[in-house]
């Protein structure tokens, strides 16, 4: 047997460590961060390793929103909400799909929530709420508006030259609440308002001598500041997991390559793998998944440490799932998929199969919109069919470059035509068809009660609407030409499946039993919010909550004490 047949565990008895830390953080998203935050802030020494080149994964390319129900800046604000209702609306929306989502791990998450909070509050971290933002299913038991926090818009000149190998692909003072409102900012005075203040913001930083970042860019860097530059920890880029160093069934190192080569790293206190997902991996995404994926994360997402997790005796779950949505399709295979949101809600636009028949809400929760389009026909292709008022009335952020809207046109994912019998024949579609489906729509948006699928009905629907549309405002008739057709794939915004943990983040075997030692959080976790998405920001929430669980954890465990000879 070579050594790199071995498993963790045969290889441990020669294992000789090149360094030695109290914690290793493998990855640098949101989970690794918050677990790092929390052992710097219990005084451990912590080093951080990311496989690429860019730190701060998924969650830096994210809208950076966290979904915090009963939270303290909720308190402060007099905005009702109770332990007991955040637990209600979990149990209402998840349910129980197995050991990540019982009930002892959805108390965690609610119960995690204070803690992540006033921590990161001390080392001054400003976080800010999302008011409008509603909860995905509000009309549940439990539901509300109002839960979603992120960081304010953070200045990036604070981390010096880490900003240029961050995984965000730019760095603008955008917060959540700005992307509902820029949408309709040519239709609405308050889209034009914010417009208004997004750009006084951008000034104003400007001659304050900042550079400000918001969403997902700001809270990666906002967390970087304070670990890594203010509390000490280290990171290292382009450093691969390879395996875990196991002694005596506990977890007490890692194997990586650093520079070309191999460095062997103990970890006295724990190891949390916070690497992501497999969103990347085609061939895991075809094993598990049934398709290749058309994934928005961070391409170093392959999946590894879940697998080297598993050979180490950890359980799985929900390695079927993932944070669906729909997306426009890419150009090429180096090109990334435009998850869309805002767009699915405005009126004059309906999603259709490649048959012309409507099969779901468009402006449903995007993970229920990707779980229908798997299950309706996974295989196959969608268009999304918008009068020339969706174009005119909003900002469609997968249609903003000429360049790209030529690219498009010239690859057949952007298709127009002066009327709906065209558009059908240029996508190949029976004009008959997709004509009594826009018919049949154009009736129910003149009524406002979409007969078919309740688009517009609840208040999660509404927030991306125009309300200048009436009487509903997700519903506008496709009457005016020239129409377009864009692509659309099912793509995600990472997977949800991963190591089973319990409710401080420690890696279960099947039996239930804890692997001593090790870690799991994120999207490298199975998550706690099942198969479905309870709020804005259902992915890092968690994430950071069982990062800190971890972390606080850790400084409890038991050192590990190197094994004789």
């Amino acid at each position: 047997m070579t050594s790199t047949e071995m498993s963790s565990t045969e290889m441990s008895s020669t294992s000789s460590f090149d360094h030695t830390y109290d914690v290793v953080v493998v990855g640098t998203g949101a989970a690794g961060f918050a677990t790092a935050l929390a052992a710097t802030d219990e005084g451990l020494s912590v080093l951080m390793v990311e496989s690429t080149a860019k730190w701060g994964g998924n969650t830096a390319m994210s809208g950076g929103g966290m979904w915090m129900p009963n939270n303290p800046l909720m308190r402060r604000d007099g905005v009702g909400d109770s332990r007991q209702e955040a637990l209600a609306y979990l149990e209402a929306t998840v349910g129980e799909e197995g050991r990540s989502t019982s009930r002892e791990r959805k108390e965690a998450f609610v119960d995690g929530i204070d803690d992540f909070v006033e921590t990161v509050e001390k080392y001054g971290v400003e976080l800010v709420r999302a008011p409008d933002y509603a909860d995905y299913y509000p009309e549940l038991p439990g539901g509300k508006i109002g839960r979603g926090l992120e960081v304010k818009p953070f200045d990036l000149k604070r981390i010096g030259d880490w900003w240029k190998s961050c995984q965000a692909p730019a760095g603008l003072p955008v917060k959540t609440d700005d992307v509902w409102l820029l949408g309709r900012s040519w239709v609405t005075v308050s889209g034009a308002t914010r417009g208004a203040q997004l750009v006084g913001r951008a000034l104003s930083g400007v001659v304050r001598g900042k550079k400000l970042a918001g969403i997902g860019a700001g809270f990666a860097s906002a967390m970087l500041d304070v670990v890594v530059q203010r509390n000490g920890a280290e990171l290292w880029l382009e450093s691969p997991l390879e395996d875990l160093v196991i002694e005596d069934d506990r977890v007490v190192g890692v194997r990586l390559t650093r520079g070309g080569r191999p460095v062997t790293v103990r970890a006295t206190r724990g190891v949390m793998l916070a690497a992501g997902g497999f969103d990347h991996n085609k061939e895991m995404r075809r094993k598990h998944h049934g398709i290749d994926g058309s994934p928005s994360g961070a391409p170093g997402n392959l999946g590894a440490p879940i697998e080297i997790a598993a050979r180490a005796g950890a359980a799985l779950e929900l390695m079927d799932d993932a944070w669906w949505g729909a997306s426009i399709a890419p150009v090429g295979d180096g090109e990334s998929p435009a998850f869309i949101v805002s767009e699915r809600s405005f009126p004059y636009s309906i999603i259709v199969d490649s048959r012309g028949d409507r099969f779901a809400n468009e402006s449903e929760s995007y993970v229920d919109l990707g779980h229908h389009m798997l299950e309706h026909d996974k295989d196959g292709t969608y268009w999304m069919i918008s009068d020339r008022r969706h174009a005119r009335r909003y900002l469609r952020t997968y249609a903003m470059d000429p360049r790209k809207n030529k690219e498009m046109v010239e690859a057949g994912i952007m298709v127009k035509a002066d009327s709906i019998d065209e558009l059908a024949r240029k996508l190949k579609i029976d004009p008959a068809r997709l004509g009594s489906t826009v018919e049949r729509f154009n009736g129910f948006a003149r009524s406002g009660v979409d007969g078919d699928f309740g688009r517009g009905n609840s208040a999660y629907d509404r927030y991306y609407g125009d309300p200048t549309v009436r009487p509903n405002p997700c519903l506008g008739p496709l009457e005016k030409g020239p129409f377009t057709a864009f692509k659309v794939v099912i793509g995600d915004l990472g997977t949800k499946g991963g190591v089973v943990t319990d409710t401080e983040g420690r890696a279960l075997r099947e039996d239930g039993s804890v692997i001593e030692g090790l870690y799991s959080a994120g999207n490298n976790s199975a998550s706690v919010m099942g198969r479905t998405y309870p709020g804005p920001g259902s992915t890092i929430g968690p994430a950071v909550v069982f990062g800190m669980r971890a972390g606080r954890d850790m400084a409890k465990a038991q050192v590990a004490v190197p094994s004789a000879g």
